[in-house]
């Protein structure tokens, strides 16, 4: 566990991508059709999407939320990961997501859901939260006709029995709310002394050059909310791994993932409101929070609405005072707004909800979970033949495209593998290297590259296949 980046990826390496807004685009310039035709694909009426290893929920969540945008198709998500923690992450995020606004209002969801994501440390109201969605989790992964009538969304039925067990026991722990079972800033510590070394001692200094490193010092990585303490473990950063001792292979619990790269990678640096990314003096006027926190509350409202987040601008008045409104006096106004009387959402996907359990339905879309390290299997199997439409490959796993797999890819499809431009231990010539191998193995599956990318300043390369 020297290697700073871990065993787990908690979250990924990359922005999040609307991955079927990627492949429309790309399988319309494919076939020589303008990209603006909403559904210029091979295929009107379902797209399917594999993604492989990409260890947070983010380019699920878009991409649900940008299929609101364009023509209503069936939208099939089959996920692979190489840990079971990983998917009970994606059941708890996204179910925060499909919360009705009546259960959760749009701030509370959207520091609910940063808190979860990406601190080590998160306020006892989250810890209560956890700790109540646990044992609605057991049900779900326990009882198939439970999770159809409350959240139908998910599909568990392809994991092995003794993978949903598994699962179960996570719940179950995550239901434990007792501190000595689990002691994040103790086990963040250890990762660090394995990682720095002798360099231990000097860890200040360290944080000063390598920004992204201050969060091991300070476990909270989204604090929206000055007014509260962020004083409990996250209990779902929590991973075991086997380790060796004394000759034997023990089981240990602990913090095993990534203590180098921040988790604002995946909602804090891209950003549809460019006023996000002005600069004074050569200085980003905002940060990585804010740029995340404007994301996920318009991922929220547009699930919610099925309509694109715009921020109110504020009034005359305030304007004389700031330039530009914080997303909580946004929100604020918004909920004066629907003080008033707004009958807006009457028909919105909002009232689109289970009449007693109360989530959010997405009717035609499924997020189906596979089990753990099975791509080389999926090959074998005739009901995955021909099947995925986009196919995404996370850096830690793109090791996986294979000549072999093109077996699953769909007449025309789309291959998306993740780079390393944020990988920050990996020097230039490494991340120039990376791709160039990357770029040898999607040629030698029958892929063509999309476009020129560049390792170093591109999160993502994009490839096309066609049979």
């Amino acid at each position: 566990m020297a290697d700073g980046f871990g065993a787990i990826t908690w979250w990924g390496f990359s922005p999040a991508l609307d991955l079927q807004g990627r492949y429309q685009s790309l399988a319309s310039k494919l076939k020589g059709l303008n990209i603006s035709e909403p559904d210029a694909s091979n295929k009107q009426g379902k797209c399917n999407i594999l993604l492989i290893g990409a260890g947070d929920c983010r380019h699920i969540l878009k991409t649900i939320v940008h299929s609101y945008r364009r023509v209503k198709r069936e939208l099939c998500i089959f996920v692979v990961e190489n840990n079971l923690e990983l998917y009970a992450r994606h059941l708890l995020l996204l179910s925060i997501a499909l919360e009705p606004k009546k259960k959760l209002g749009l701030q509370e969801k959207t520091e609910l859901f940063l808190e979860l994501f990406g601190n080590s440390l998160v306020r006892p109201q989250a810890s209560d939260y956890l700790q109540q969605k646990s044992s609605e989790f057991i049900k779900m992964v326990t009882d198939s006709d439970y999770l159809e009538a409350h959240l139908p969304v998910f599909n568990f039925s392809q994991l092995k029995f003794k993978e949903r067990d598994q699962l179960e026991s996570i719940f179950k722990f995550w239901r434990n709310s007792d501190p000595k079972i689990f002691d994040i800033c103790r086990h963040w510590d250890e990762r660090l002394r394995q990682y720095l070394a002798v360099r231990y001692d000097s860890r200040e200094n360290i944080y000063d050059w390598d920004y992204s490193m201050k969060l091991s010092k300070k476990g909270v990585a989204f604090e929206l909310r000055s007014d509260s303490t962020y004083e409990v473990t996250n209990r779902t950063l929590a991973s075991g791994i086997i380790i060796k001792k004394d000759g034997e292979r023990v089981a240990r619990r602990g913090y095993w993932g990534d203590i180098i790269n921040s988790p604002y990678l995946a909602f804090g640096t891209e950003s549809e409101e460019e006023s996000l990314f002005q600069t004074s003096n050569g200085q980003h006027v905002k940060t990585a929070t804010n740029v995340s926190e404007y994301n996920i509350t318009a991922f929220m409202h547009e699930i919610l609405t099925g309509e694109k987040y715009i921020a109110p601008k504020i009034d005359d008045e305030k304007k004389g005072k700031k330039e530009m409104a914080t997303l909580q006096e946004i929100q604020e106004e918004e909920v004066e707004s629907d003080q008033v009387g707004s009958t807006k959402d009457e028909d919105t996907p909002q009232e689109n909800v289970h009449p007693t359990q109360g989530y959010m339905r997405c009717p035609g879309t499924t997020v189906t979970f596979l089990p753990l390290n099975c791509v080389p299997d999926l090959s074998k199997k005739s009901k995955y033949n021909k099947l995925f439409d986009v196919i995404y490959f996370s850096n830690s796993m793109v090791h996986l495209l294979t000549p072999d797999v093109k077996e699953i890819f769909s007449d025309e499809a789309v291959i998306i593998t993740e780079t390393t431009k944020f990988m920050l231990d990996l020097k230039p010539e490494q991340m120039r290297e990376y791709l160039k191998k990357i770029t040898s193995m999607a040629e030698s599956a029958g892929c063509k590259a999309a476009g020129h990318t560049d390792g170093e300043e591109d999160a993502h390369t994009f490839f096309t296949f066609q049979r």
